[in-house]
């Protein structure tokens, strides 16, 4: 079997399906499977080895709406032993204070519902993005040590012109990972 990576994403304004395509088609569409979870049950993921997550956050730190109504299916998806890598939708300058929640809760969600246990190694986290560049006042997508963003940050509403190259950039070093 080749190598495949399982990409997931909720979109409600067609950004963050917008950021997935880009994503999947910078690594190739023979590489990369693609599943709107609205669609699609999370369990698909555990089909893959290396799987790229898409969220995007809402108002005042909510989760996207697919996301939200799969949720508790995160715990019931075993991820232990996997690759996983994240990209998050936000708008820092309208919702300052809550600059991509959901791409932390998300990350929480999944280490919570994956922990290490004798018999299963630990996920594997890779795609980690300098927060350098944003300009917000808070977030629960940082790292504990505040230093970078848990996964790409992208902003649409303020940053629009930086999409492309961050996930251009984003892939190159999620890859470079990967190798």
């Amino acid at each position: 079997m080749s190598f495949k990576i399982g990409l997931f994403y909720g979109s409600t304004t067609c950004y963050t399906e917008i950021a997935a395509e880009k994503i999947r088609d910078i690594i190739g569409d023979d590489i990369v499977d693609i599943y709107n979870i609205k669609d699609t049950p999370l369990s698909q993921a555990e089909q893959y080895d290396t799987l790229i997550f898409g969220i995007s956050t809402w108002d005042f730190g909510e989760l996207q709406e697919d996301w939200e109504n799969h949720w508790d299916d995160i715990a019931q998806v075993d991820l232990r032993g996997k690759t996983i890598a994240l990209f998050g939708m936000g708008d820092q300058n309208g919702y300052a204070e809550w600059f991509q929640d959901a791409l932390g809760m998300l990350h929480d969600a999944i280490n919570e519902a994956n922990q290490h246990t004798e018999q299963q190694p630990t996920l594997k986290r890779i795609g980690f993005w300098p927060n350098q560049g944003y300009d917000f006042i808070a977030s629960k997508g940082l790292t504990s040590d505040q230093s970078e963003f848990v996964g790409l940050a992208l902003d649409e509403d303020c940053q629009y012109e930086l999409s492309d190259e961050r996930i251009a950039q984003w892939v190159t070093q999620v890859l470079t990972e990967l190798a």
